[in-house]
């Protein structure tokens, strides 16, 4: 029986020309077999990749020997079939949106949050004179979070900057802050650092690494993760599950997609509700003519858009000209 792995990675290393280098690293993952998602920004990589245990073996292996890449901590998960249809590597301006593109303000390189391996934030994490904060988007934390952490009401991680003045309050705690991987606490430690907060760490590899390392002790639900699973356990010492469905309010730890792709909402759903809605998050969205099959995953792959071959004809008319 074929093995399968997921690696969820990221790495801060300049890239001299980030839009070739995608270009080149999706031939390289082609040739591999891997399927996922990857992106490539002038600052960096932020992957998840699948494929056979001897694939994402050679693929580790490969980045780890170009000298940029030489320090990226993989999280590996065992997966009985590939989280991915298919392999996406794209150019961006960052490899997690925020908004922070002033590497001479924010430079995840040069300054950030003190690193915590997985067994010193258990060991931290229950002072006094702490505070956890996660810096995930509200669908993530809703499904699973730390016990006691402080969570913001923000629809995407660009929101976080403008949540600083919201947590002045803790400018004389220690703050450890911990995302899905930890590519996200980078910018959200480095910015808090800048904005005078002065204790400042964030757990190394995340919630996913501390599951693997610490048990998951005390992280409450599950994780959300973003591929054709959704969410992962992560809590093997002390598991409660927090999530409840949107639509009748009874505990569940299923995170899906609203099947009308006009909405693709991020919501918690049980798996009655699921049924009678078909997977959408209400009655106006189960009635939208584009509604999707729901096949109880709640997880869609991307349909390819149809080709305005019109506006192409007219662009290689405006060439030929």
């Amino acid at each position: 029986m074929t093995k399968y792995n997921t690696l969820l990675y990221y790495c801060y290393a300049t890239i001299a020309d980030g839009e070739q280098f995608a270009a080149d690293h999706l031939k390289f993952c082609k040739s591999l077999g891997l399927t996922g998602r990857i992106i490539v920004a002038d600052e960096g990589l932020n992957g998840t990749v699948s494929g056979s245990a001897e694939s994402c073996e050679t693929y580790m292996n490969t980045l780890h020997s170009d000298e940029r890449f030489a320090g990226i901590d993989f999280k590996i998960d065992e997966v009985a079939e590939p989280s991915f249809v298919k392999m996406h590597c794209r150019y961006k301006s960052e490899i997690v949106h925020s908004g922070l593109r002033d590497p001479n303000m924010i430079n995840p390189q040069l300054k950030t949050g003190k690193h915590l391996e997985p067994k010193d934030f258990l060991a931290m994490k229950d002072r006094d004179d702490v505070v956890i904060l996660d810096v995930r988007s509200n669908y993530e934390h809703s499904l699973g979070k730390f016990k006691n952490a402080v969570t913001l009401d923000i629809e995407n991680f660009r929101d976080f900057p403008a949540m600083i003045n919201e947590l002045a309050q803790y400018k004389d705690k220690k703050i450890l802050t911990y995302c899905t991987g930890g590519i996200k606490c980078e910018k959200a430690s480095a910015l808090l650092l800048h904005e005078g907060f002065s204790d400042v760490y964030q757990l190394h590899g995340g919630i996913i690494k501390y599951g693997k390392e610490a048990g998951g002790e005390d992280f409450e639900g599950k994780c959300y993760v973003f591929d054709n699973r959704l969410s992962v356990d992560v809590n093997s010492v002390n598991p409660v599950i927090i999530s409840t469905c949107r639509n009748c309010g009874k505990t569940t730890p299923k995170m899906i997609n609203c099947a009308n792709p006009e909405c693709n909402e991020h919501f918690t759903q049980c798996d009655d509700c699921g049924a009678q809605l078909e997977g959408c998050c209400s009655d106006v969205c189960q009635a939208h003519p584009r509604k999707r099959a729901y096949d109880g995953t709640g997880y869609y792959v991307k349909a390819p858009q149809p080709v305005n071959t019109a506006k192409k004809g007219e662009k290689l008319q405006l060439a030929a000209e």
